[in-house]
């Protein structure tokens, strides 16, 4: 049994912070926390859900449920977990060619391989994946998302933005004359709101103060007969009694058991069905593994704390399966929410619960109020995280001052990332950046 609790470190987070004294006052600061991040939380896990092709109550079920498990088995002590923009150039393209269906097993199966990974003790070994590498992936899905996201920011209504970058591309620039002003109006309104609102509004967090701006202006505009597309008139569920209810349904995650449920989304895979999905799998776990372990390491750096790398893998992995089995999308560790959980004065991992818990909480109660808020201002919300993912900041100092290997790799990645996809620019990224290390090495000796 001990040797399984050492193969098993779960619960390591939360285990260091019980040791220490757990009070009123720290209870008041963690539950401080998760308002202000689940408020954050709320309209970016719809947009992103949204983003990939899905119906907005994808992405909160996964914030609900990673969100509540990650926590509580992981090894981070404010790490939030929950739906990423960087999955969006990941997933999208799964369900385009597999369904829905091909996203469960994928989720299911990179959530088995995360805890495979966490029990095999390699959670260390990621921080060997050089810098450039992660800035140039990282930035370029900046690029496809805020790209992606001026068709509802503007109001273009392309019905599908498939094929390369090139190609989205064309198809934004030749619907710009036909774009919606109302829409791109709500949007714009958004964006001054989330870009400037921390000036004067510093305790309340900018993309809500957007989120409702752009809804009561979108009210505004609709009150006088102007079209603008919402949540509740773009997305539809059915209810129990055979009817349509429209926007976000207002149900808790429901749990499937594989093999056991009816539905056919949640049938044993075949052989071949796994054969086929394999390199998705791959490509979830990696990159969750990757965002998770980083944003840790963030959060240590902001904290002065020290995560357990092979226990937050196991705790992802386990949030994933379970994201899987109740219709979510993959999960990982949040930068930008990790850096306000730990700025708004969490404690505990009990914040990061309590964060998921507000979610639910929003969805069972405000469920038909969200269903006001306009296309326009999650899509603004989409571009503001693609604005901060960009870190060109950082983007440019690597160009401007490091070795001329790293300004390669750096835009190899970067590049091929953007006209390709993510799995070409990481390839190459880490080729490039192991035979500069041979040369390198070769010039020592």
């Amino acid at each position: 049994m001990r040797k399984l609790i050492k193969l098993l470190p779960v619960s390591y987070a939360l285990k260091q912070s019980f040791k220490k004294k757990y009070d009123l006052p720290t209870f008041k600061s963690d539950i401080t926390a998760a308002i202000i991040v689940s408020l954050v939380a709320l309209p970016l896990a719809m947009a992103l859900a949204i983003a990939v092709g899905l119906p907005p109550q994808h992405g909160l079920y996964t914030a609900i449920v990673a969100g509540m498990i990650v926590p509580l088995l992981g090894g981070s002590l404010f790490q939030i977990s929950g739906p990423t923009a960087a999955f969006v150039v990941v997933i999208a393209p799964i369900i385009t060619e597999h369904g829905l269906r091909g996203l469960v097993l994928s989720t299911f199966l990179a959530g088995f391989l995360l805890i495979v990974l966490g029990m095999a003790k390699l959670g260390h070994y990621i921080k060997y994946v050089p810098y450039s590498v992660t800035m140039g992936f990282t930035s370029g899905i900046a690029v496809v998302i805020g790209t992606l996201s001026l068709n509802d920011f503007l109001g273009l209504h392309i019905d599908s933005l498939q094929g390369n970058y090139l190609h989205k591309m064309t198809l934004i620039f030749q619907q710009i004359p036909s774009l919606s002003w109302p829409e791109a109006f709500v949007g714009i309104t958004s964006l001054m709101i989330m870009a400037t609102s921390n000036r004067f509004f510093s305790k309340i967090p900018s993309p809500l103060l957007g989120i409702i701006g752009g809804t009561l202006l979108c009210f505004l505009l609709k009150k006088n007969g102007l079209e603008i597309e919402t949540i509740g008139s773009r997305f539809s569920y059915l209810l129990p009694n055979g009817t349509m209810g429209h926007g976000i349904p207002s149900f808790p995650p429901v749990f499937h058991i594989p093999g056991i449920d009816d539905s056919a989304l949640f049938a044993w895979p075949s052989i071949i069905e796994v054969k086929i999905l394999m390199g998705s799998v791959l490509i979830i776990a990696t990159l969750a593994a990757l965002e998770t372990l980083l944003s840790a390491t963030v959060a240590d750096n902001m904290s002065g704390t020290k995560h357990h790398p092979n226990a937050e893998l196991i705790g992802l992995g386990v949030g994933n399966l379970f994201c899987a089995l109740s219709l979510g999308i993959p999960a990982t560790g949040a930068i930008a929410r990790t850096a306000t959980n730990i700025q708004s004065g969490a404690k505990t991992p009990l914040a990061s619960f309590l964060h998921a818990f507000f979610i639910l909480i929003y969805v069972l109660l405000l469920a038909p109020i969200i269903s006001y808020v306009p296309m326009a201002s999650l899509a603004t919300l989409l571009i503001m995280v693609a604005y901060h993912m960009s870190h060109w900041k950082q983007f440019k100092l690597i160009i401007e001052t490091t070795p001329r290997s790293n300004s390669i790799v750096l835009l190899t990645c970067f590049a091929l990332t953007v006209f390709i996809d993510m799995v070409a620019g990481v390839t190459a990224g880490i080729l490039l950046s192991c035979f500069f290390f041979i040369l390198k090495r070769q010039k020592i000796n």
